[in-house]
């Protein structure tokens, strides 16, 4: 029996070992012999890991001899790879203590240019998440201005969200089959706030954190944030392999795992009711904290809405899951109003976290949010019907302009996860930069470097007229011919 007290302490030591291991850099980095100069096109490749967070800023890199043995090249090139991370800044070095990453000056984290939006009028395809529309908006704002000046006379801080919208969220659980009281829901900033919070607290560094592969590329910034080692679950066409669920769980016995059942990002795949009864099976003989992130549940195009995962469980059984979700598929990113559902006593827990970062939500949001909620079933119907149009209009565009692509249509969510036949779409999504398309490759969404070339997710997110567009563009980008020696390029934003 897993120790109910989910709550272990952590070595602060662990948090001040600051090195990064000599093969963990190799697997991140291209191979040196494919191009030359090959020190070069390292350090190139290094700096963008450093812009996009995938090596922290302020960490010790692999000694010179180490780095070299691990990419089977010359001291004398890694020699010359520090050298040059230095000279751009990207780099320094401790007399004694080695050569440490860094952020040159006017350089940005990728983190904060892609929440900047593009400055360009390219069409946008990185991002999976629909806009709300006007008069909603508006009508929803002008519902709760008499509410808004009611609070105006409290301090306003609600670390574990507002009383009402705790209530109307634990009744949406209800509603779909899982009994919850509102003791058990945090209201959040969003579902990614949710998962911090809840690695925050329930992890710590060196832990081991099952994903599914290819995931939620933000989801696994937070992990590789806090530290911890993913073990990699495959999510392939045809679905999960629960056996292989199964034995990582019993063999790996990882602290968490998180999980995308409905309709999942980035390949739109529902988990079988069948499934999901033996993986809490697993997870509760394991006593594994399973992370379910629902944010998609409600985007069902051709199939039922899913009851929660965690009503699946057997009596008693969901002590140990935590439901995340959010308005940012549904509604709009823009409204930053997430929660997860947990066991009551941990929600106190995460409530005393949170208030070491943010203190309470926006009054004003969440008041939108019990809005919007309360109109679901006038607001959803519409937008789903919207979804599946809209993902009509992105099928029949790829069978006119790329037939030699493949992809499934998904009952769900709200993009494609397209197969190219070959590891071509960094390459594609650079070039088609230049023809005004601003999408990602599939590598961004792989736990590991190298995965999932041949793949793009594109999002249905756009008018019919303007996904007919892009994917033309593409398809032309295409039919011109790409770089054979692609530069690394500096990823955009991906919601």
């Amino acid at each position: 029996m897993a120790d109910p007290n989910p709550i272990r302490p952590v070595d602060r030591a662990d948090r001040t070992d600051r090195a990064l291991g000599s093969r963990q850099l190799a697997a991140m980095l291209p191979d040196p012999s494919g191009t030359r100069p090959a020190y070069r096109h390292l350090a190139r490749a290094i700096s963008a890991l450093i812009l996009d967070g995938r090596i922290a800023l302020h960490v010790r890199l692999p000694a010179e001899r180490e780095l070299a043995t691990a990419l089977r090249t010359s001291r004398a090139t890694v020699t010359a790879v520090y050298d040059l991370l230095r000279e751009s800044g990207y780099a320094h070095s401790r007399q004694g203590s080695g050569t440490w990453t860094a952020l040159p000056d006017g350089r940005v984290p990728s983190g904060i240019t892609r929440l900047l939006g593009p400055q360009d009028t390219a069409i946008d395809l990185a991002r999976a998440a629909p806009g709300l529309p006007e008069q909603t908006l508006t009508d929803a704002l002008a519902q709760i201005a008499p509410q808004l000046a009611e609070h105006a006379h409290t301090p306003g801080y609600h670390p574990y969200g507002l009383p009402e919208l705790r209530a109307a969220i634990a009744e949406r659980f209800t509603r779909r089959g899982l009994a919850t009281l509102p003791e058990q829901i945090l209201v959040t900033s969003g579902a990614q706030h949710a998962l911090t919070l809840v690695l925050g607290l329930l992890s710590r560094p060196g832990d081991r954190i099952m994903v599914e592969n290819p995931s939620y590329p933000n989801a696994l910034d937070a992990m590789r944030r806090g530290r911890l080692r993913t073990v990699s679950v495959p999510v392939t066409d045809t679905g999960w392999d629960i056996e292989i669920v199964e034995s990582t769980l019993r063999q790996v016995v990882p602290q968490l795992a998180y999980l995308i059942p409905d309709f999942h990002n980035p390949t739109g795949l529902l988990m079988p009711e069948h499934e999901r009864v033996r993986v809490l099976s697993a997870a509760q003989r394991s006593g594994t904290w399973l992370v379910i992130d629902e944010t998609l549940a409600d985007l069902a195009l051709d199939v039922p809405a899913p009851p929660p995962f965690a009503s699946h469980a057997a009596p008693g059984g969901t002590g140990q899951v935590i439901t995340i979700g959010s308005m940012s598929k549904t509604h709009w990113g823009g409204l930053r109003i997430g929660w997860l559902r947990a066991p009551a006593r941990l929600v106190t827990e995460l409530a005393g976290q949170r208030v070491a970062t943010d203190m309470g939500g926006s009054v004003l949001d969440q008041l939108l949010a019990l809005a919007l909620l309360a109109r679901a079933g006038d607001l959803l119907p519409p937008r789903l019907e919207q979804m599946r149009q809209q993902r009509t209009a992105l099928a029949a565009a790829l069978t006119e302009h790329a037939p030699q692509w493949t992809w499934q249509l998904p009952p769900g969510g709200l993009s494609l996860w397209v197969d190219l036949g070959e590891p071509i779409a960094s390459a594609l999504a650079e070039r088609a930069l230049d023809y005004g398309v601003r999408i990602e490759g599939g590598a961004y969404f792989a736990t590991d470097p190298g995965l999932f070339e041949q793949r793009l997710r594109i999002p249905y997110t756009t008018p019919p007229d303007t996904l007919r567009e892009a994917v033309h563009r593409m398809a032309t980008a295409l039919a011109d011919g790409l770089s054979q020696t692609s530069t690394t390029r500096q990823p955009h934003w991906v919601a």
